[in-house]
């Protein structure tokens, strides 16, 4: 019986999830992605008819905001700050950096989900940026399996991953179908943060029977007050019609204007949507009933 409830559960995102992926319906052909500085394109990139929103179910009218935040492990600008906000957030980690496992179980302590936040190549941008254990396109298949398995391993508490940088790679169908099968594997879903118009990340999960959640807004590709709080009322207006958003911001040069800009605008918000962790959408849109099927240390 349990075999059959899964089938029927991968069955069922496999049918309905090109149709409901959650990306932004209505984006800016252009996306840039500065590595480092953490700057992108304000809306994330949607390229084809699989890139359109979530619909909720129409008899619950909850307007929900899965806010993550990227670039922990390193004591950046701006993590004491994301860490002590009065919502939930997603706390995404880069793996094997001096703070790693004291953000991550901070974190988790907190209430915040927290995923891996994995380093990837890009299509440009310096090197240096990626941090240690990053996927490059010139990996074998078993390389690029270990660098995500010991990712994973360095980031307690991690319920899912999302990409650092990454343009060249969420692009790259061989490389991203062995990121999505250890995923799977060890009970992580994939978020994809859109640095790339032509990711293949979203088809590949849902051929792969998971939850293709994706990010829609980008808070703060110019670091400025104004602007990340233009971006505020941009997610607010897109969970208001879309039932649902999912944006993501950084801790790093312009972590503490994030931070500001979150917390005042969070508070005024307040009432008209609801703050939640990524887990409460993959959870709710896509009934993600994970089943390990290696051992992890993350639970």
């Amino acid at each position: 019986m349990k075999s059959r409830n899964i089938f029927e559960w991968r069955a069922c995102i496999k049918t309905a999830g090109l149709a409901l992926l959650l990306t932004t319906a209505s984006v800016s052909p252009a996306f840039a992605e500065f590595a480092g500085a953490g700057l992108h394109s304000s809306i994330a990139p949607a390229g084809d008819e699989q890139n359109r929103p979530i619909q909720q179910n129409p008899m619950k009218k909850e307007k929900r905001v899965a806010v993550i935040i990227d670039d922990f492990g390193n004591g950046q600008g701006g993590t004491e700050e994301m860490l002590s906000m009065p919502i939930k957030l997603t706390v995404a980690i880069m793996p094997f950096l001096p703070t790693t496992r004291s953000d991550a179980e901070l974190a988790h302590k907190k209430g915040y989900d927290v995923i891996v936040h994995m380093p990837m190549e890009p299509k440009q941008g310096n090197p240096k940026w990626l941090g240690p254990g990053a996927i490059t396109a010139n990996m074998s298949d078993e390389e690029v399996r270990r660098k995500v398995e010991e990712a994973i391993d360095n980031v307690p508490y991690a319920i899912g991953m999302n990409n650092h940088m990454g343009s060249k790679i969420t692009g790259d169908e061989r490389i991203m179908a062995i990121v999505l099968k250890v995923c799977r594997e060890r009970g992580l879903f994939f978020v994809d943060s859109k640095t790339n118009y032509h990711s293949v990340v979203g088809k590949l999960a849902v051929n792969m029977g998971m939850p293709p959640v994706a990010n829609h807004i980008f808070l703060d590709d110019l670091h400025t007050t104004s602007h990340i709080s233009k971006q505020m009322k941009l997610v607010e207006d897109f969970a208001r019609e879309h039932d649902n958003c999912v944006t993501i911001g950084h801790v790093g040069t312009q972590g503490k204007k994030t931070a500001e800009v979150l917390r005042s605008s969070a508070a005024d918000m307040q009432g008209r949507v609801t703050f939640v962790g990524i887990s409460d959408l993959v959870r709710d849109i896509w009934g993600w009933q994970p089943s390990p099927i290696l051992p992890s240390n993350n639970n």
